[in-house]
């Protein structure tokens, strides 16, 4: 086969596999079986089930799983699984379980564990406090099953009002909590005993019921699965009171469990931890499709479609807009201009070229604008690697803080990138002091971003939250940082300074011209306001499925549309930068440098305000701390957005 038709077939290959499943190579089914086929080594019979941290929508601060007194094993770090730089960041801390489960063989009313507390003892009564907090803001947990979350199903309104459907939450509540008029303050599967009874209290979801469904891959004589595959994992969480519960038949059973409260009185309180699990076989999905039940309960590829037309027709727009200007408008000026030769009439210039002298000065502070471009450059090509991997399937829900891992790694390694544009910017501008403009680039931007992150974290530390960065990680991220992006940076300014300056098409007069006095619409503040609202109407929808990633705990995959969107904003960034300052420079006003770089970075300042809006409208979050943490993040993604669309359209503009 030539090299190019088996390079085409391994991109062919390549692209399906990344739509058609999330499971790329590295990514390997694992196969279940019954115990005396396990002892053959080609499958195994345990299936170990881990708990991740617990989190909640009324609440951005997570905690680890033994945070509120549950079941744990022995030594919960033994036998957890290697988390990468993104799980930790992130605040993913995966560990084992006490709640065993054999392929095949159904259980009932198993217990895992028994908690007993004096009511007088001020240690128990702080470990009752946390489980009444958490069950009042609604925190979930969060189990994983041969690496595919455990879903929790329920019914919810349709949006015309008419009827339900079922959504699959990847998240179960830890408790219930019912006021005193028998009404829950969340979607409660509590039974309909302690509703009638109007029995106000906190309830503590301590049994569970799992179904696991598997695909069969292999079947013996008798026609039963030799081997499996796990499909799906479904959970229905429940409060019983066993002691009350045992004197009516079996303590876990549907129809005589009795729910049990937290209580407050009296000398001594006892929860028992229990189980429940079945397996159902099912042949109609296969390994590779599991997830799209989880998926397909997102709301995201219902108007994604909507999404990119309305981007698409913003592009167009402005498309049209400068086709008009520079087709028209700009060849008219210029055959006019070039008239001039053959006409013995002198003729006045007028507009942007009258300052063509002047375009071309070197802007004021332009060292700092050097600097963040480079560290715009930067973000850029990461971004743009990010989605490209992302939309290969290499990125997917799956494979767990692989999206964050690969973006830190393949920022720290684009240091080259950002030392090269901002030395040869800063060399065109007729800059000197190259040491002062490659230090900055490699400390300026990276620092601010730490610094604000550094500060969450004490946050975090100070709240107990899973989400507080261990100390032994941030010393890798500075690792990180000083050890490779720093050099790679000081190598690409070395570079960038070893190459002649850029060249400007006309010479830059002595004098500056005096700018005239401008109308409202081309002053600067106007003009930037302006710049970014087109940018900003394009990614408005996405911006609201990845804040319901972030914030609201649902699953972002669609990364193919969010590429799409990417470029769009691209186009438009530059599209808006050039036609902003074709416009000033028709107005004889040549500042154009920072300018550009202002009017489409004000996408930043609208997402900004998009991200405030989402806070008070979507979110129902309160305490100082969970806010502090909210907008701390929210500043560093709108630093770094402004940084990105910033570079876009100035880039736009000088090119």
């Amino acid at each position: 086969m030539p090299q190019t038709t088996w390079l085409q077939a391994t991109f062919a290959v390549s692209f399906l596999s990344s739509c058609f499943g999330f499971y790329l190579p590295g990514l390997s089914p694992v196969s279940y079986c019954d115990k005396a086929t396990s002892e053959s080594g080609t499958c195994q019979n345990n299936v170990r089930v881990f708990v991740n941290r617990l989190n909640s929508e009324h609440s951005v601060i997570p905690y680890e799983y033994h945070y509120f007194d549950f079941c744990i094993v022995p030594d919960e770090y033994e036998g957890s699984p290697v988390e990468n730089l993104g799980q930790v960041v992130f605040g993913d801390r995966m560990r084992p379980s006490p709640y065993l489960l054999d392929f095949g063989v159904a259980r009932e009313c198993v217990s895992v564990c028994r908690k007993e507390y004096n009511l007088k003892d001020a240690g128990d009564q702080e470990k009752l406090r946390k489980l009444k907090s958490g069950i009042s803001l609604n925190y979930q947990h969060h189990w994983i099953v041969d690496n595919l979350p455990i879903t929790w199903c329920y019914q919810v309104p349709t949006i015309n009002g008419e009827g339900s459907e079922t959504y699959c939450s990847t998240g179960f509540p830890m408790g219930c909590y019912i006021s005193r008029d028998g009404t829950p303050r969340y979607p409660c599967p509590i039974q309909s005993e302690a509703l009638t009874k109007k029995q106000e209290g906190y309830f503590v979801y301590n049994h569970v019921d799992l179904v696991v469904m598997y695909n069969p891959t292999e079947s013996d004589e008798s026609g039963t699965a030799a081997s499996a595959r796990i499909i799906r994992v479904d959970v229905e969480p429940r409060t019983v009171d066993h002691a009350a519960s045992a004197k009516l038949g079996n303590a876990c059973d549907r129809s005589s469990a009795k729910p049990l409260a937290i209580v407050d009185t009296g000398d001594k309180f006892a929860l028992n931890f229990t189980y429940s699990v079945r397996f159902v076989e099912n042949k109609e999905v296969r390994w590779s499709s599991r997830w799209d039940y989880i998926l397909d309960a997102q709301p995201q590829s219902k108007i994604q479609w909507f999404s990119i037309l309305n981007s698409l027709v913003i592009v167009l727009f402005l498309s049209g807009m400068i086709a008009l200007i520079l087709v028209r408008t700009l060849r008219r000026d210029i055959a006019r201009y070039n008239q001039l030769e053959n006409s013995d009439d002198a003729q006045e210039e007028y507009g942007w070229k009258l300052i063509h002298g002047d375009v071309f000065r070197a802007p004021h502070k332009g060292m700092l604008l050097s600097v963040f471009v480079g560290s715009g450059t930067q973000v850029l090509i990461m971004t743009l690697v990010t989605l490209v991997f992302a939309c290969f399937g290499f990125l997917s829900p799956a494979n767990r803080g692989a999206l964050m891992t690969c973006a830190m790694f393949v920022y720290v390694c684009l240091g080259t990138p950002a030392g090269y544009v901002s030395s040869r910017l800063y060399k065109m501008m007729g800059g000197d002091r190259w040491k002062a403009n490659v230090l900055l680039t490699a400390l300026f931007c990276p620092g601010i971003v730490f610094t604000l992150f550094f500060t969450l974290n004490i946050v975090l530390w100070a709240e107990g939250s899973s989400a507080a960065v261990p100390f032994t990680t941030l010393l890798a991220l500075l690792g990180l940082w000083f050890g490779i992006s720093v050099p790679l940076t000081f190598l690409g300014a070395y570079f960038g300074f070893k190459r002649r300056p850029l060249e400007n098409p006309v010479r830059v007069n002595q004098i500056p011209r005096q700018i005239p006095d401008q109308s409202m619409y081309t002053r600067p503040l106007p003009g930037v306001l302006m710049g970014g609202i087109l940018p900003f109407g394009c990614i408005f929808i996405q911006l609201y499925f990845i804040l319901n990633s972030l914030w609201a705990h649902q699953t972002y995959y669609m990364f193919g549309f969010l590429f799409l969107v990417f470029l769009i904003l691209l186009v438009t960034c530059s599209e808006t930068a050039v036609l902003l300052s074709y416009f000033h420079l028709c107005s004889e006003d040549y500042r154009w440098w920072w300018r550009s770089f202002m009017t489409s970075g004000m996408t930043a300042g609208y997402l900004l305000a998009y991200c405030l809006h989402y806070y008070l409208t979507k979110l129902d979050i309160g305490g100082f701390a969970s806010a502090f943490i909210y907008f701390g993040y929210t500043l560093i993604i709108v630093f770094l957005v402004w940084l990105l669309t910033g570079t876009i359209g100035f880039l736009g503009a000088a090119i």
